[in-house]
């Protein structure tokens, strides 16, 4: 009597669930028992009698690719390539056989089943791994950097380091570079948290962002002014900003290019978002900067020196002498003219440095990028963590200590996972006010007159 090739007998059971495939392979093993007396005269059944689904699977899909009793016809049809000894068709034959006699059954058709199902199916990740529930589709905390020059790789690597996102995405318009930066952390992935890196110059790439950080900008020129600088700037932003907005509507956008204040926004204004979702890193890092410059000089870890840069992320910014403290002792009752030109001591010196010291530092090494980058982590790592904790940041401050404009200054701000949620009302003196809004009007005698907005 003429077999069945293998594929013939195997291939009924790959197109079926779990609890199909278990019913065939019992209902054929007992035909075949009567048909050809015992299991143990056919190989290919006797492979099949008693294993679980899976295993009756990839019997099936191996035995056809080994045998070579298959070929792939059109839309993916399989079909068999050995011949019947006796030139009559195998169908032909069942049907010609006497009533009595019990068949294996008609054969299902494979129209549906391509080649790369069966290229899927027996690949070793399907039978590592069982897969109990479908995988979440959409990332919970992404994270996208927008510019990987310096400052964008010290963010990203910063970021990576507090394992605070379970996706990051990196943007920039120089492919070769940006291909190689996220090749180059994509392998540290052992060393990090991050389930996910990738990077494209298409937008696409950093769709359902939680927070957007935004560190690409042109650099300012020898001689160019700084309003020349921020239009140069603006006309960047008018690209990258509604590409973000609309891949990761709901996202946070933090600016850190400068200047930073003015770009805070003209961001606002290009985003069309609420302004609590629009922040300006602003004087977070010259916070920290003075805060490290307190400590050099008390001998005390900068974590436990306190003290407040506001206003603008430059040279108009205001250092609150009257909030400088360590463990609640307010330095200026114990020095009275900390701060002044009267101090004998010339605290109003580390002011001054933190204010020189980014011109120091690129004096230095061509650019500034670590503090910076570090500072962007600890902002996301707040906000991400919903931690509620307060930061020098840039906020729309227009209606606060009498300003009138619409700029954006670093006030002490409550950072959550919503943004900026609310401002510390911090007693200032009246010096310190005035030169609040002196700062306020260094930046907006630029901001005004900016066009395309």
């Amino acid at each position: 009597m003429w077999r069945r090739p293998a594929w013939q007998v195997l291939r009924q059971f790959v197109r079926h669930d779990s609890d199909t495939v278990t019913s065939l392979a019992l209902e054929r093993s007992m035909n075949r028992v009567q048909l050809l007396g015992r299991v143990g005269q056919d190989p290919i059944m006797r492979q099949v009698e008693g294993k679980n689904p899976v295993t009756i699977f990839s019997l099936a899909t191996n035995e056809m690719w080994r045998t070579g009793d298959s070929e792939v016809g059109q839309g993916g049809a399989i079909r068999p390539t050995t011949k019947n000894p006796t030139g009559v068709s195998p169908r032909a034959e069942i049907s010609e056989r006497k009533s009595g006699t019990p068949d294996c059954g008609d054969i299902p058709s494979l129209s549906n089943f391509s080649p790369k199902d069966q290229n899927t199916m027996a690949t070793v990740k399907d039978k590592l791994i069982s897969p109990i529930a479908e995988a979440p589709k959409l990332p919970n905390n992404k994270i996208t950097v927008v510019g990987v020059g310096q400052v964008g790789m010290a963010s990203a690597i910063s970021i990576l380091g507090r394992g605070l996102c379970d996706e990051l995405a990196l943007v920039d318009v120089m492919e070769d570079k940006l291909k190689g930066e996220m090749m180059d952390l994509q392998h540290g992935s052992v060393f990090l948290h991050t389930h996910k890196i990738v990077a494209d110059k298409d937008y696409s790439v950093t769709a359902n962002s939680k927070i957007v950080v935004v560190t690409a900008g042109v650099r300012q020129q020898e001689g160019e002014s700084r309003l020349n600088l921020v239009q140069r700037n603006v006309n960047v932003f008018k690209f990258i900003i509604p590409q973000i907005v609309k891949y990761s509507p709901n996202c946070i956008i933090l600016v850190v290019s400068n200047p930073v204040d003015i770009l805070t926004y003209v961001t606002w204004k290009l985003s069309g978002l609420p302004k609590n979702r629009v922040i300006g890193s602003g004087c977070n890092l010259d916070t920290a900067r003075f805060r490290y410059l307190m400590s050099e000089r008390l001998g005390i870890h900068p974590s436990s020196c306190h003290g407040w840069i506001l206003g603008e992320h430059g040279d108009s910014s205001v250092a609150v002498w009257s909030g400088i403290n360590v463990a609640g002792v307010c330095l200026q009752e114990l020095n009275p003219a900390m701060g002044t030109d009267k101090d004998p001591e010339n605290w109003k010196e580390i002011h001054k440095q933190v204010v020189a010291s980014a011109y120091e530092v690129i004096k230095l090494k061509g650019y500034t990028n670590w503090a910076i980058g570090l500072s962007v982590a600890d902002l996301c790592e707040t906000m991400l963590k919903n931690l509620f904790r307060v930061h020098s940041v840039a906020t729309l401050v227009k209606g606060m200590y009498g300003i009138q404009n619409d700029v954006f200054l670093s006030l002490p701000s409550v950072l959550s996972a919503s943004g900026l949620t609310s401002v510390i009302n911090q007693k200032l003196k009246d010096d310190e006010v005035t030169q609040l809004r002196k700062s306020a009007e260094t930046l907006w005698n630029v901001q005004k007159d900016i066009q395309d907005l």
